[in-house]
C-alpha cells in the first residue's frame, strides 16, 4: 500500500502503480486456481503466477533503476523465474497424475494459504518511499521468502521427483539471492 504520508515524484507514482497492478494480478491469479487432488499440480498452478509476477516486477525496477548491482539482480531474477516457468510447464501434466490423501491436500493448502497471506500483506505494506530502488528491494523481499516457504511447504509430501528436485535446488538459491538482496539493501540505506 502506497505510504500516504510522502509526496512521491511522478516517476516513483508510475513505478508503484506499476508494481501494484503486478501484485493485485498475482494475488487474482494464485487465489482463483481450481486446485485438484494433486499437491504437485496445485504448488505448480499457484506458483506460476508468483514466478510471472517477480518477472513483471523485476522489469519495472529495469525501467527506473542505475543500480547495477540491483540491474543485475533483475536480470537474474527474470532469468531464473524464466527457467523456472518453461520447467513448470514441462512437468504439468505428469504432476496432475501423483494424487494426494484428502488430509495431506487439507494440510498443504491450509499451510500454502498461510504462507501466502503474510506475503500478501508484507508486499501490499512494503514501505515506500522515493527512492525507488529500496522499495524494490522491500517488495522483492517478501516475495522470495514466499516462495522459500512455499517450496518448503511442498517438500512435506509426497510430490513429483522432478518438483522435488527443482524445489530443493530453487530453494537453495533463492536463500544465498535473499542474502544479497539483504546485503544490497544496508548498501542503499
Amino acid at each position: 500500500m502506497v505510504n500516504s504520508f510522502h509526496t512521491f515524484s511522478n516517476v516513483t507514482s508510475t513505478y508503484l502503480q506499476t508494481y501494484h497492478s503486478i501484485l493485485n494480478n498475482m494475488i487474482q491469479s494464485i487465489t482463483k486456481v481450481d486446485l485438484s487432488d494433486s499437491i504437485s499440480y496445485n504448488f505448480i498452478l499457484q506458483i506460476l503466477p508468483h514466478c510471472q509476477a517477480a518477472i513483471q516486477m523485476s522489469e519495472n525496477l529495469l525501467h527506473y533503476t542505475t543500480n547495477i548491482p540491483l540491474q543485475n539482480i533483475a536480470l537474474n531474477i527474470i532469468q531464473t523465474q524464466t527457467k523456472s516457468i518453461e520447467h513448470m510447464f514441462q512437468i504439468q501434466t505428469q504432476c496432475q497424475s501423483l494424487s494426494n490423501s484428502k488430509q495431506d491436500l487439507s494440510l498443504f493448502q491450509r499451510k500454502t494459504k498461510q504462507i501466502m497471506h503474510i506475503m500478501f500483506f508484507e508486499m501490499e505494506n512494503a514501505p515506500t518511499t522515493n527512492q525507488i530502488n529500496s522499495n524494490f528491494i522491500y517488495e522483492i523481499l517478501p516475495h522470495y521468502e514466499g516462495a522459500i516457504k512455499m517450496s518448503e511447504n511442498a517438500l512435506q509430501y509426497k510430490i513429483y521427483p522432478d518438483l522435488k528436485s527443482a524445489l530443493e535446488t530453487s530453494r537453495i538459491l533463492q536463500e544465498k539471492e535473499v542474502l544479497q538482496i539483504q546485503y544490497l539493501l544496508q548498501c542503499i540505506e
